[in-house]
């Protein structure tokens, strides 16, 4: 069976994004070395590389992550996120929604199915690994059916006070692994803790 991987930057507090989705904490200035930055995109690359299949919540396809991510890819050849924006404009992304039946951007799907029949029914097709970018309300839907599988979290050195969280219940976990940069963030692999162990 596949496995559903989570991958999002998260503060110290929690917090996945301010109050109105804000993520302008995630690269403050004067915190990013370059070798730091050049370790965070290599595994997100691994990571990427190490799936098929991507899932978008509608709000996030919307927002035009697939339109900043093609013109990463087609226009910046320099870009050092260049190798990431090629597995994200080429491999199949599936955004659920249940309004919309069609949304911009290469290989894209739309799907209005249940969320938790339709993720289940991924997790069967053979295949690599599917990989979760978000938004926050739709990775809390994904963590509240109990559908991820393993959890990447980027936890940055600030804290925000207030924002969105995508753990709306208790939940717990396992890290599995933790790897800490100078510039000061750190990346945490988590599996869930089967309920009753």
């Amino acid at each position: 069976m596949r496995k559903l991987k989570l991958q999002m930057q998260i503060t110290l507090d929690g917090f996945v994004a301010g109050p109105n989705g804000e993520n302008d904490w995630v690269f403050l200035p004067g915190k990013q070395d370059q070798e730091g930055l050049q370790k965070v995109i290599r595994f997100g690359v691994d990571l990427a590389a190490s799936c098929d299949t991507f899932l978008l919540g509608r709000k996030l396809a919307a927002a035009e992550f697939c339109k900043h991510w093609e013109n990463v890819a087609d226009n910046q050849p320099d870009n050092p996120w260049q190798p990431l924006a090629q597995l994200i404009t080429n491999h199949r992304k599936i955004a659920f929604s249940r309004s919309e039946t069609a949304l911009p951007g290469r290989n894209l799907e739309v799907e209005n199915g249940d969320l938790a029949t339709v993720v289940q029914a991924l997790k069967e097709q053979a295949g690599k690994g599917i990989l979760v970018y978000g938004g926050a309300n739709f990775v809390s839907s994904l963590v509240s059916l109990n559908l991820i599988d393993e959890y990447y979290l980027i936890v940055n050195p600030i804290a925000i006070g207030s924002g969105l969280s995508i753990f709306k219940e208790r939940k717990v976990l396992e890290l599995k692994s933790s790897i800490a940069y100078k510039h000061g963030k750190v990346l945490n692999k988590y599996v869930p803790v089967p309920v009753g162990s």
